[in-house]
């Protein structure tokens, strides 16, 4: 083992190759299952809409990008049949996106898939040491996970 430390700028590299890996794999599954249209970023767009649905520019905010950005997202999505538009209930001059079954079932085939994924990593590394590693993220994260402004963070509009 080499004294030398790696280069300060691998550190990220590498932590975005893990992600970026997870997130090819996910989608390989996710396209022989029937979801070969869904686009990384549309988890995110997913998991912002939630179960109860959202306005387009709630859904903005939520990804950090602007209600224009938000809106043709909306609308491809809508072509693909993973959302649909409708107007609020409690407020018939709002409208909200919710997803559509279709989204749901992407929602819930990622998810099995991830675990799938996981159980792979813990083969290769071995449990503990995933462990080890997933509690060191932990210590050098932050408490909120499931940051879904990714899309405006990496320069959406």
């Amino acid at each position: 083992m080499s004294s030398d430390p790696s280069p300060g700028f691998e550190l990220p590299l590498r932590l975005f190759l893990a992600f970026r890996t997870l997130i090819d794999d996910l989608h390989d599954e996710l396209a022989r299952q029937g979801h070969a249209d869904v686009r990384p970023m549309h988890g995110f767009v997913f998991q912002a809409i939630g179960p109860a649905g959202t306005t387009a520019a709630e859904l903005g905010r939520r990804l950090g990008v602007s209600k224009q950005a938000a809106g043709k997202t909306i609308d491809a999505l809508e072509r693909l049949g993973y959302v649909e538009r409708g107007t609020d209930p409690r407020d018939a001059r709002r409208k909200t996106v919710r997803l559509t079954d279709r989204g749901t079932d992407c929602l819930d085939r990622s998810a099995r898939i991830f675990d799938r994924l996981r159980a792979n990593w813990a083969e290769v590394l071995g449990e503990d040491r995933l462990r080890a590693l997933e509690g060191d993220l932990r210590k050098m994260t932050s408490a909120e996970p499931f940051l879904l402004d990714v899309p405006g963070w990496f320069g959406g509009s």
